[in-house]
């Protein structure tokens, strides 16, 4: 396996996890298991984003075009409907 499929594989991984802690902090009942949550999704989080940044300096990602102000302001009206 190639280091770019094994940190996409990674990054998925992460990102996948991250919907499921969202998941979880917001069905839990206990303030103890919420903070635990919270706290593992935060250093998930910021694994993330180091990931990735280190991705995109490889190449391995190529993030999306920067939208532009017209576009930010077209989507805040649909959702503000």
């Amino acid at each position: 396996m190639q280091e770019k499929d094994m940190v996409n594989d990674i990054l998925s991984t992460v990102n996948s996890s991250l919907s499921g802690y969202a998941s979880m902090i917001a069905q839990s009942s206990s303030q103890n298991l919420r903070q635990t949550l919270q706290q593992i999704r935060n250093s998930d989080e910021q694994f993330q984003y180091q990931l990735y940044q280190v991705a995109e300096q490889k190449g391995y990602y190529k993030p999306a075009e920067q939208a532009d102000t017209q576009e930010i302001q077209k989507v805040k009206q649909i959702f503000s409907q």
